[in-house]
């Protein structure tokens, strides 16, 4: 099982589709007939030339309301009341665009996000007008209205003309009698000039005629197929979210994972200072106090007692040190990646083979969530893959730092379950990270993990 975290594929389509049946246990879907020839009669071939079909008078509503509502708009800026018209005509083209990217979605497959809501800082109809004004997805919604048109009117008419002639030439030998029963003549007329005329009538003329047919028939899918590649291109680029506005929202997402994770180690240290090091330490202090107290009455009771105490130190101390060490080990800052993964390879519970090969260290921050990257997945590896050995290897791809943790285990590891390894991607999702885990039934488990070198 290999999973990706981070990602946003596009969508498929329906598991059955004409010529093919579906494989029980596998979830592969088998086919009896190759894609050329099943092509026509698809469902997602329907659902695509459906869609070609409605651009037209999509396409005229469209352009017609908005070069009407712009039109009448700029004509009347000389007045105030061309600014709310073309706030009207800019939120009329949203409103379109929300209807085609629900159109794209159900025929095409496509899944394109919401743009950036309208922002006012007041209530009330001049605030809505200036927000509409000012965003760049009202403008882009214009701008599709005005594209779409031509585009609708060319595709319409090749898509329309190649499906009527592919069927009509191929579907000819049952209608070619209506010809010399009604029409007078011998069949359908492919030259003439007033003197002569050429007639496919006999049979080897309708055999051809079908058989071009045929091929025109095929091919169709393919050209509407082509054709809904700019419609999704012009769906996706003007009526989705601006590249800079869907990086804001990601921004913002990983900035909320940064804080969420920030807190959860605040409370993880103090959880691990109060129940840990700060309870020794407190009845260290009582163990001390009591010891003082029989110094003068029992001085060997109290020898005792402080060589207990002495123990408890060294037990806090120790304690203390593994907290500094979870929040930033001293050896990596000291000697980097290297060192600190061979400590942490050294604490591991099997055989750990450690090998890392940078020419230099890269930035501070993207080195200290390497080193819990693999500690953690180290931590993994001794509680949950039952395996006899692991290996560590770190290098460098241009400008991306790369790690990869193997073992020989069980197997089995999987993101989507909401374990250790569902927490660790999202932080490295927050950075621009990349976590890919591979983890068949039986084994091996595999994990890389991609970061940026920020240096």
């Amino acid at each position: 099982m290999a999973t990706q975290y981070r990602s946003h594929d596009a969508p498929g389509y329906g598991p059955y589709s004409a010529g093919g049946f579906h494989d029980g246990g596998t979830g592969r879907e088998r086919h009896l007939l190759p894609a050329g020839l099943r092509a026509p009669f698809e469902a997602r071939s329907r659902r695509e030339f459906g869609y070609v079909l409605l651009n037209l008078p999509i396409g005229i509503m469209l352009f017609t309301f908005a070069v009407t509502m712009v039109s009448l708009g700029a004509g009347l800026l000389v007045t105030f009341l061309g600014v709310p018209v073309l706030a009207a005509a800019l939120g009329g083209c949203r409103l379109f665009g929300v209807l085609e990217r629900a159109r794209a979605r159900r025929l095409l497959g496509l899944e394109v996000a919401e743009p950036q809501p309208l922002r006012t800082t007041k209530p009330g109809v001049l605030a809505w007008t200036g927000a509409l004004l000012k965003s760049g997805a009202s403008w882009r919604a214009l701008l599709y209205a005005i594209l779409h048109f031509p585009w609708a009117v060319f595709s319409f008419s090749v898509s329309l003309v190649f499906w009527t002639l592919g069927w009509s030439l191929l579907t000819y030998p049952l209608w070619f009698w209506v010809f010399p029963m009604w029409a007078g003549q011998g069949g359908l007329q492919l030259y003439g000039d007033g003197q002569h005329g050429i007639y496919l009538d006999n049979p080897f003329e309708i055999t051809v005629t079908a058989l071009v047919g045929l091929l025109f028939t095929l091919a169709t899918p393919w050209i509407v197929r082509a054709l809904t590649m700019v419609d999704r291109v012009l769906v996706y680029g003007l009526l989705g979210p601006s590249r800079l506005s869907a990086r804001v929202v990601e921004l913002e997402s990983d900035r909320g994972v940064v804080v969420d994770t920030a807190a959860a180690d605040l409370r993880r240290i103090e959880r691990d200072l109060h129940d840990g090091a700060q309870a020794r330490l407190v009845a260290l202090a009582m163990d001390l106090g009591l010891a003082k107290e029989k110094l003068t009455e029992d001085p060997r009771a109290a020898a005792r007692m402080v060589d207990e105490a002495h123990g408890e130190v060294k037990t806090a101390l120790q304690e203390l040190r593994d907290l500094a060490r979870g929040i930033h080990p001293a050896v990596l800052t000291d000697r980097g990646l290297d060192a600190a993964l061979s400590a942490v390879a050294s604490r591991c519970t099997v055989p750990v083979r450690v090998e890392v090969d940078l020419a230099e260290r890269p930035a501070a921050a993207i080195e200290g969530i390497a080193y819990f990257t693999v500690s953690e997945l180290l931590q993994n590896v001794s509680k949950h893959s039952g395996a006899r050995s692991a290996s560590v290897d770190v290098w460098r791809v241009e400008d991306r730092l790369m790690l990869q943790v193997e073992d020989d285990g069980v197997g089995n590891a999987d993101v989507s379950k909401g374990s250790g390894l569902a927490g660790l991607a999202e932080r490295l999702d927050a950075v621009d990270g990349i976590l890919i885990v591979d983890s068949p039934s039986g084994g091996p488990t595999r994990v890389t993990a991609e970061l940026p070198w920020r240096r």
